[in-house]
């Protein structure tokens, strides 16, 4: 998205308030975590509905993040042309049809209908994410922006920390109570009607707002039409791609064990899956945790060594719990929920910094690597269907972390920017 220069008297005024704004982008954060992590409940619903082995209940993930595949481009040339706002409301429309879709889903208890309900759902969360992640990356200086999107993702933690509650509390019945598929099927439509109506009052709301029309960046180097940076490809900008790895190990990681952990937990010695899902909110609850400390640390310390140091921990955790049983082997995994807390903000900052007038490019490449989501959950049911263990699937999740932690302490660096 081109920029503009600012002339010397714009350069000496004031810097404007962003708080309100950012106050109310921060609460799109907290809307689009809560419907992520409510879809990933349904894994071990439709499993349950449709008698699924591990790897076909994981297409629920794949239905959902193949829509950042989809749509995280298009959505950077939409912005270019409707700006910020406007994207964000038509966003949010979207994931209105898309919860809507899940009542005829449930009604004719259609698998591939769920599947397009989450699908069409997933389309609208991308268009909100590849919005909203840029728009608070820039909506001050550069240097602070990776703590400003962990304040604003530690909200979006928030919503996912309550989306397993409610999916614990009115999704995942226990089969054995109701009578019928369809009674199973059915427990999905009044959450999903009631989440359509607070969509679409928000999408007004925000559609009447005042947000701040951002031409500029700041501290980035501005640029103007015709200028050839905005010619260059985003593809020679190693940090920028190398983010865009960290963002599809990062995802699929923590998406795979948040949609496998209520199953792995009930072998693990849980009860139920309701119950299996409370620890999921604890596992969701441990990044709300550590994102509120990480915007305090990022202050302290650089994003890289702290990104690193996390990824390296994370791994240690999945180790942990590979090699034991049990509530240590569950609450290792839950711990990654804390050392999840920082990544996608920091490699997000990390991966577009310095690039200015493309920011909008880089933002759309980074987004379209959410599709991970899509890819490592299937990966990590395939294998724990076929070595008939879930513990031996977490060396997936063990893998996802060791380069994370690369690219926080090495792959980050940038070897170019647009001054470059």
């Amino acid at each position: 998205m081109a920029t503009r220069s600012t002339s010397p008297a714009a350069a000496n005024a004031p810097a404007p308030s962003y708080v309100g704004p950012f106050i109310t982008v921060a609460i799109l954060f907290l809307i689009f975590g809560f419907i992520t992590n409510l879809n990933m409940a349904l894994v071990p619903h439709l499993k349950n509905i449709f008698t699924l082995p591990y790897a076909w209940a994981m297409l629920v993930e794949s239905a959902f993040f193949l829509a950042y595949f989809v749509f995280s481009t298009p959505t950077s040339i939409l912005i270019q042309s409707i700006g910020y706002k406007k994207t964000m409301v038509v966003s949010l429309f979207i994931q209105v049809v898309g919860c809507l879709l899940f009542v005829p889903a449930a009604k004719m208890v259609s698998f591939p209908l769920f599947l397009t309900a989450v699908f069409i759902v997933g389309a609208g969360v991308t268009a909100l994410q590849t919005a909203a992640n840029p728009y608070v990356a820039i909506l001050g200086p550069e240097h602070s922006a990776p703590a400003r999107l962990t304040l604003a993702q530690a909200l979006n933690s928030f919503g996912g920390t309550m989306a397993p509650l409610v999916a614990g509390a009115y999704i995942l019945t226990d089969p054995a109570k109701l009578q019928s598929q369809a009674e199973v099927a059915n427990t999905v439509r009044g959450p999903y009607i009631a989440i359509a109506g607070g969509l679409l009052i928000l999408g007004f709301a925000v559609m009447f707002m005042h947000l701040p029309q951002i031409t500029q960046t700041q501290e980035f180097r501005p640029g103007k039409d015709g200028d050839p940076v905005l010619s260059r490809s985003i593809w020679s900008y190693r940090h920028t791609v190398l983010a865009a790895v960290g963002i599809f190990s990062y995802v699929g990681v923590e998406v795979g064990l948040a949609s496998i952990g209520p199953n792995y937990f009930k072998n693990q010695g849980v009860d139920s899956l309701s119950k299996a899902s409370y620890l999921v909110a604890w596992y969701w609850g441990g990044a709300l945790i550590g994102r509120l400390l990480g915007s305090l640390v990022l202050t302290k310390v650089k994003a890289g060594k702290l990104l690193g140091l996390f990824g390296i921990l994370a791994t240690l955790c999945v180790f942990v719990s590979m090699a034991t049983r049990g509530y240590t082997a569950i609450y290792a995994v839950v711990l990654c929920g804390f050392f999840n807390s920082i990544m996608f903000p920091n490699i997000f900052a990390l991966g577009i910094a310095g690039l200015g007038p493309m920011t909008s490019k880089g933002s759309g490449l980074i987004m379209t690597a959410v599709v991970g989501g899509a890819i490592v959950p299937p990966l990590i049911g395939a294998l724990a269907d076929k070595s008939g263990s879930i513990q031996t699937a977490l060396i997936i999740p063990a893998i996802c972390y060791l380069f994370i932690a690369y690219y926080g302490l090495w792959g980050s660096k940038p070897t170019r920017t647009v001054q470059a």
